[in-house]
């Protein structure tokens, strides 16, 4: 039997593998090339709690927020106008779009800021503002998002606050227009027409009779 010589490619093979080791990345290096896209990670919600103008204020002030838009969503017809919404003619809720750094704010805390600044036993709308385009709802755009949500619906149910319903919807997420321009950031850009309209429509006080310290 003729006996074949294997040094030469065993030599060949010692070569390949060094310098595959040579030239591979160390783990740390794979470890940040994997986690570095997660630190620009933008996420969104989308809240319902009557007046948009009035929901901007508390999300703005989060850290980790990186902007928010007042807007309409939930309903049937493309690119509804205020006066289409507030008419309900549209089955659109007035909402507000919030874009988030989930790494610096978590969705429980939009969920929390969420409750203490509406009123979830009105259905008929929210404070001063009435009809079906002001009530309050959550919009998840994924199941962890409704999980959460309803979560946090069960457990304002079970704290025995409150003695009638909640009845603040949990919906899946839809197509979001944003509003008129005249619309956003309206609580910066008309500082006293906002605050008197707040304080007109007796939000903050019922906000504090309905959570106290808690109110946002």
């Amino acid at each position: 039997m003729k006996q074949r010589n294997c040094v030469p490619k065993l030599a060949a093979l010692i070569v390949a593998a060094t310098f595959s080791v040579a030239c591979a990345p160390s783990t740390a290096e794979e470890e940040t090339e994997t986690a570095a896209p997660d630190k620009d990670v933008i996420a969104t919600a989308i809240f319902a709690g009557g007046c948009f103008w009035c929901m901007e204020p508390p999300y703005d002030k989060l850290d980790g927020v990186v902007s928010t838009t007042s807007g309409y969503t939930g309903g049937n017809k493309p690119d509804p106008t205020y006066e289409e919404v507030s008419a309900d003619e549209t089955g659109h809720f007035e909402s507000v779009q919030v874009e988030f750094e989930p790494d610096n704010v978590s969705y429980e805390e939009l969920l929390e800021v969420f409750w203490h600044n509406i009123d979830p036993l009105d259905d008929g709308g929210q404070f001063c503002d009435r009809g079906s385009s002001y009530r309050s709802a959550i919009f998840y755009a994924t199941d962890e998002q409704q999980r959460l949500a309803e979560q946090s619906k069960t457990a304002i149910e079970a704290s025995g606050r409150f003695e009638q319903p909640i009845v603040t919807q949990i919906l899946p997420a839809a197509e979001f227009y944003p509003a008129e321009d005249y619309h956003q950031n309206y609580y910066e850009v008309n500082p006293l027409k906002y605050k008197f309209y707040r304080f007109r429509c007796g939000r903050d006080d019922r906000l504090e009779e309905l959570w106290g310290d808690e109110a946002e």
